[in-house]
């Protein structure tokens, strides 16, 4: 009887891409799995194939999210350069969230891989907390770790001003790297 529930290859695939799209939260592959009443490692092939498509889908911390296209002029992006220690990480993330500034991504130099990148996108505190919970939950590395905490993120702001504020913060608290040297 559960199997004549289950979806099947490309209509699942099309069911999982139309719920990411409609969803404004980020959506973790167990509840997509239970929603297609498949494993979560089926979820995981899927979205690596619909990736493969070129569909804009990102696994985040917080699950998978559909990357819309905004207007340029609706928000402001820089890329900053930035260090610290591991026990550090939550307090740079919760002072970026708190001038209301997004943080997209977390990049660093390899020296065998070069440039590695990997999603973080959280804009609150709430969404710092989960993070960081998860990092510490799955024994995870900062890709920092790889670099002696030099890495760089790209941030996301509604306006420059915010951008100016959090550099300026992110500075002060002694977490920036000055880049005029």
């Amino acid at each position: 009887m559960l199997e004549e529930k289950k979806l099947l290859g490309e209509n699942r695939r099309d069911f999982l891409l139309q719920l990411l799209k409609e969803s404004n939260e980020p959506i973790i592959g167990g509840e997509l799995a239970k929603i297609a009443n498949v494993s979560r490692q089926v979820i995981v092939n899927d979205i690596t194939l619909l990736k493969a498509k070129s569909e804009p889908i990102i696994a985040t911390s917080q699950g998978y999210l559909y990357l819309r296209q905004q207007k340029v002029s609706d928000q402001y992006e820089k890329t900053i350069a930035c260090n610290h220690t591991p026990e550090q990480a939550e307090n740079e993330l919760n002072l970026i969230v708190d001038h209301g500034v997004t943080v997209k991504d977390v990049k660093i130099e390899h020296p065998v891989y070069g440039d590695l990148t990997a999603s973080i996108m959280v804009s609150n505190r709430r969404q710092v907390k989960q993070f960081i919970e998860k990092v510490k939950a799955t024994k995870a590395v900062y890709l920092s770790n790889l670099t002696h905490g030099i890495h760089i993120h790209t941030i996301v702001a509604k306006s420059e001003q915010q951008l100016i504020d959090v550099e300026n913060a992110l500075n002060n608290a002694g977490f920036l790297i000055n880049t005029n040297e």
